[in-house]
């Protein structure tokens, strides 16, 4: 009898030491869930720096690597892992790249969306004799997949450049399926050729270029509804949108599929765009949402308007366009566009969830310069700092 009583409270405390221990577990769950800590720029790769880096590229292969891009010509690749020790270069083109001027060099990377089983990705970099931005499909080794094959340059489209600054440099691909590619004015101050507006040359613009394809001897052809296709008015049919300063860094809400552009201002404005098929966002007529040349007075019928715009009175004075957040880490970004100042390190979201009453937030103010956003494969978001560092927006 003894020993069957002692059995039955024995097993009756380890059936309350169970529960007790479930429901602390289930406590500590929740807790863990709901206090993530604070958000920080967080140093995403401490043990790995770059020189000038401004792209920041995943290849959507499922390989969980990350691409780098540095001014000067060279593309690095590495696991997606904080602890990264090492970076292989994929490509090595600083024999071709020019960056004689501030803004030259290589600034644009996208990789094609079948590139797991083509290879292809694309590049802008600038070049001289004479100066001109280079668009070319480059295809990976087909013995190393963390290099590409240098002899496999396949120029795309050659923009030509009459000054060092203003060459844009973005490639994305589109929902569509097209490569979208950002071409500034050409440079100088003010866009004094009027590239902006002049249709028949492919500044000042955001240019459309379907590349699995090729028409009129062109490495390339013309989607039928771009907004000049098949015209007879000598405007370029390459041309998606027009008006544009120096859009530096666009992206596509990969929930909604609208296009986001930041365009760099001249003196006094920073302006965010939703670009649309056939849009003239107004340079050299208007810098943000007011009148510069001519000072008063424009004309703006038919222009379409910044979703949002900041001025120079805080120290920024260059903005870097961002990403709609759609990544699952970081709940109180998603749905918001995030995005930053080059020169003054602050970044802000912007809810568009109204568009006639936008809502402008500051997050961080950074110390370094911040030159371009990215994203991995999970949709997370990574900055490229001109301190060397990747840094990535998350909690600590």
């Amino acid at each position: 009898m003894m020993k069957g009583f002692v059995y039955k409270i024995s097993t009756l405390f380890v059936l309350i030491f169970v529960a007790v221990a479930c429901l602390q577990d289930d406590v500590h769950e929740e807790k863990d869930n709901g206090e993530k800590g604070t958000l920080a720029v967080i140093d995403a790769f401490p043990n790995l720096s770059f020189n000038r880096p401004l792209d920041f590229q995943h290849a959507g292969d499922g390989s969980n690597r990350v691409f780098v891009v540095e001014q000067g010509g060279v593309i690095s690749v590495f696991p997606n892992d904080k602890k990264a020790e090492t970076k292989n270069v994929f490509l090595d083109i600083r024999s071709k790249v020019s960056n004689q001027g501030n803004e030259e060099g290589l600034l644009g990377l996208a990789f094609h969306p079948d590139f797991k089983s083509n290879g292809y990705f694309f590049v802008s970099y600038s070049a001289l004799s004479p100066r001109r931005t280079i668009i070319s499909r480059f295809q990976v080794s087909s013995s190393n997949p963390n290099q590409a094959d240098i002899s496999s340059e396949m120029v795309v489209l050659v923009i030509e450049q009459p000054f060092s600054n203003h060459n844009g440099g973005q490639l994305v691909f589109g929902p569509d399926g097209f490569l979208y590619i950002s071409s500034g004015d050409g440079g100088s101050g003010g866009d004094p050729q009027n590239h902006g507006q002049r249709r028949e040359t492919l500044l000042g613009a955001i240019l459309r270029i379907d590349v699995n394809r090729s028409s009129d001897g062109k490495n390339y052809g013309i989607p039928i509804n771009n907004p000049f296709a098949g015209n007879d008015a000598g405007h370029a049919e390459e041309i998606y949108a027009y008006g544009l300063r120096n859009p530096w860094r666009m992206s596509f809400d990969s929930h909604t599929g609208a296009l986001w552009a930041a365009d760099v201002g001249q003196d006094r404005y920073e302006e965010i765009n939703i670009i649309k098929n056939g849009g003239n966002y107004g340079w050299r007529f208007m810098e943000g949402m007011h009148c510069f040349n001519p000072a008063q007075g424009c004309n703006q019928e038919g222009l379409e308007m910044p979703i949002w715009e900041y001025g120079h009175s805080n120290g920024d004075r260059s903005v870097t366009g961002g990403f709609v957040y759609r990544g699952e880490e970081v709940d109180e970004l998603n749905g918001l566009y995030v995005y930053g100042d080059f020169v003054s390190g602050r970044i802000w979201t912007l809810d568009f969830s109204n568009l006639q009453n936008p809502i402008n937030k500051e997050i961080f103010k950074v110390p370094f310069r911040i030159s371009s956003f990215g994203l991995d494969e999970k949709n997370e978001l990574y900055i490229c700092g001109f301190d060397g560092k990747i840094y990535r927006i998350g909690y600590e």
